[in-house]
């Protein structure tokens, strides 16, 4: 009976009423608080923000929205890793943080740890931090980039083969050094996975250097978007170039544009024609250095044959000079000089020797007057003809002058004079005649002519 219920028991007919447990406000608050932030906890949200303001003390708050509500969010001071100048109304954005309850106001909010621009805004973030990862790494320094040569023989190129950057390169090429050997490595240049073909490419190309030299392997497309270059802004392909042992030219985008591989490249061009252009600029200015040089060394060549040349001729004129014809020239010439030397000489001589014959013939005719008479009877002879043109009268009186003047002459000849018993006395070796004592000397020889001989004595 103990055990059997009692038939006064009308419990189930009338149920106790549970106990009631009243909250506050707070413990309320809490509760769900404690709730949220259990099983929900950490989480990613995305959404707009507006409303945002930036206090004094570096807080930030700010409301989180989409189509249909909101979500209040606070960014303390203290948290690290998030570029608050990006953070702007309107700017879409993946925030991570702790989903809580303000419980001041009761209201639940996102107490944000990380934030992560979507778009264009998050690409830019990503590619902040790879930069700082790799520059911290020393991938960026200029101590590892090596320099281009000077002179390119053989490139490779890493690129699409449709696009317009290849054609631009090209161009350039052909203009500048046509003789330029190209190496050709087809790859995707956007969308995804296009970094691993870029980077297989350099592999490639570095494989090729093993066993065909390459001077340079140029990277390079287009402009575009930050979302179109963004395979350059991956870590697989900055690694690559980095680990490329051929130096590599980024051209990449137009001039605004960098990428993560034109920091790590060994040089970084502005665009694919700026990289074409740098990488001939050697062999452009080796073929002016060599039209220059060309040009100098023709004027050298010409000057130095001018020079050669009037050598040549200086010789030819000594050889000339030293020729045996030459030598037996000038010793013709000089018999002919010295036969005229000579003949002049002789002509001298004879001069002198006929004026001084005259002059012995005129003392001679002075002490022998036989030869003036003869010379005499010459002229006579002469005027003898001469006057039988003249007439009768003149003819004989210039005959009777002649009789008178030749019977003048015979009286006063030397034969006469030495008949009337005078003499003549000469020098016997000059032959001069002796008018004075005065200029005899001692042991002179003397000849004295008489009107029957000569007598021939020495003077004591």
């Amino acid at each position: 009976m103990s055990n059997a219920q009692s038939q006064w028991d009308f419990g189930e007919m009338f149920p106790e009423e549970p106990i009631r447990e009243v909250l506050t406000v707070s413990d309320l608050t809490t509760r769900v608080k404690r709730e949220l932030e259990n099983r929900i906890g950490q989480i990613w949200v995305e959404g707009e923000i507006t409303n945002l303001r930036r206090q004094s003390s570096g807080h930030m708050y700010f409301s989180l929205k989409d189509a249909r509500t909101q979500l209040t969010c606070v960014l303390f001071k203290g948290v690290r890793g998030v570029q608050r100048e990006l953070m702007e109304d309107g700017q879409k954005v993946v925030l991570q943080g702790d989903l809580t309850v303000y419980e001041a106001r009761g209201q639940y909010q996102l107490i944000v740890r990380a934030v992560e621009l979507q778009g264009v805004g998050a690409l830019q973030i990503k590619f902040e931090k790879l930069k700082a990862k790799l520059q911290t790494e020393g991938l960026f320094d200029s101590d590892r980039k090596r320099a281009l040569p000077r002179v390119t023989q053989r490139i490779g190129v890493v690129t699409s083969l449709s696009g317009a950057a290849l054609q631009d390169v090209l161009h350039v090429i052909r203009r500048r050094q046509p003789a330029l050997q190209i190496v050709l490595t087809d790859s995707r240049v956007q969308g995804q996975g296009a970094e691993i073909e870029i980077a297989k490419g350099i592999e490639r190309l570095n494989k090729w250097a093993e066993c065909e030299p390459l001077d340079l392997i140029m990277v390079t497309r287009g402009g575009g978007s930050l979302e179109d270059l963004w395979a350059f802004n991956e870590e697989t392909l900055a690694r690559a170039i980095a680990a490329s042992a051929v130096p590599v030219v980024s051209a990449v985008g137009h001039e605004i544009d960098f990428t993560i591989s034109d920091f790590t490249a060994d040089y970084r061009a502005a665009t694919p024609s700026a990289a074409a252009e740098v990488i001939t600029a050697g062999a452009v200015a080796l073929g002016d250095t060599l039209q220059t040089t060309r040009g100098r060394l023709q004027r050298l060549v010409a000057s130095h044959c001018s020079r050669q040349k009037e050598r040549v001729g200086a010789l030819a004129h000594r050889l000339g000079r030293c020729h045996p014809r030459r030598r037996l020239q000038e010793q013709m010439q000089r018999v002919d000089e010295l036969h005229d030397d000579l003949l002049r000489a002789a002509q001298t001589l004879w001069k002198h020797k006929e004026r001084r014959w005259h002059e012995l013939a005129e003392r001679l005719l002075r002490v022998r007057p036989e030869l003036a008479v003869a010379r005499q009877q010459g002229q006579l002879t002469q005027l003898r003809a001469r006057l039988q043109e003249l007439p009768g009268q003149q003819v004989n009186r210039a005959s009777s002058l002649i009789k008178s003047l030749s019977d003048q002459l015979r009286l006063l000849g030397p034969e006469n004079v030495l008949a009337r018993g005078y003499s003549i006395t000469q020098d016997a070796n000059t032959g001069e005649v002796l008018r004075t004592s005065k200029t005899v000397k001692t042991g002179q020889k003397l000849r004295t002519r008489l009107a029957d001989g000569e007598v021939e004595s020495t003077t004591g």
